[in-house]
């Protein structure tokens, strides 16, 4: 299927590895230019190559979107790279865990700058200009734990939730200048970080999910990259659940 997203331009954060890169590497194939941040430069140099190996036409910058201000400064930089973007992915890491008990008030403040304020700030320096031009996609990556609360993960439920609470804002408030605003939650997926986190053996991960496997990178990027078409411009203030079935309630 063609997306006719083909000359689109795409700022990706946080994707030198992982599913921000299995984003980046989707959007590529599709014929959009890409620009990826991370904070390692090697990292980025190493996925910023893979993606023109294969074919793609994409740029790296150095950045760390961990807070409101590296936020919307790594879109400024990748709209001038590019001349303008077009789709933003935004995405980031998450803050330490912990419950109510175990976390000090001080730990709020940078998960907050870190899940929501940086988002926040990345559609600031995005949206406006898509909704001049009357075309744009926003998609964020967030977590399962919006739908379901971890109760180890208090800073993640707090600020992940509320930053799918500002997209279904904006997502209304855009819609009549051609802007869709979406949020995907991934479950488990091969990830390094995954396989670091089982020894490599992901079967007892996989074992946890109904399809019996753990979600594959390039997929979640697939789904991901749907969501820019042209095929889902009426698809928009949605939470879309990527976990093989994982989430066990009904809304």
């Amino acid at each position: 299927m063609d997306l006719g997203i083909s000359g689109r331009r795409a700022a990706v954060a946080a994707a030198s590895a992982g599913l921000g890169l299995a984003c980046a590497r989707a959007l590529a194939t599709e014929g959009v230019r890409v620009a990826l941040c991370g904070r390692r430069p090697d990292r980025v140099d190493a996925a910023v190559a893979s993606l023109r190996a294969a074919g793609g036409d994409a740029v790296g910058l150095v950045a760390d979107v961990s807070d409101a201000e590296g936020g919307g400064a790594f879109v400024d930089r990748a709209a001038e790279a590019l001349g303008g973007v077009d789709i933003l992915v935004t995405n980031a890491g998450g803050p330490p865990p912990g419950t109510f008990a175990s976390t000090d008030l001080a730990a709020y403040s940078p998960a907050l700058e870190l899940n929501l304020l940086s988002a926040v700030a990345m559609c600031r320096a995005a949206v406006p200009t898509m909704a001049e031009r009357g075309w744009g996609r926003v998609v964020a990556i967030t977590s399962m734990t919006v739908r379901q609360p971890s109760p180890t993960l208090i800073l993640s439920n707090t600020a992940r939730a509320g930053v799918t609470a500002f997209l279904k804002t904006l997502a209304t408030e855009v819609a009549p200048q051609g802007v869709t605003v979406n949020s995907v939650q991934p479950g488990l997926h091969a990830t390094g970080r995954l396989k670091e986190l089982f020894g490599g053996d992901l079967s007892a991960a996989a074992a946890t999910v109904p399809v019996r496997r753990v979600g594959e990178p390039d997929d979640f990027g697939a789904a991901v990259a749907f969501l820019c078409s042209e095929q889902a411009r009426f698809i928009t203030g949605a939470a879309l659940s990527i976990d093989g079935g994982a989430y066990p309630g009904l809304m």
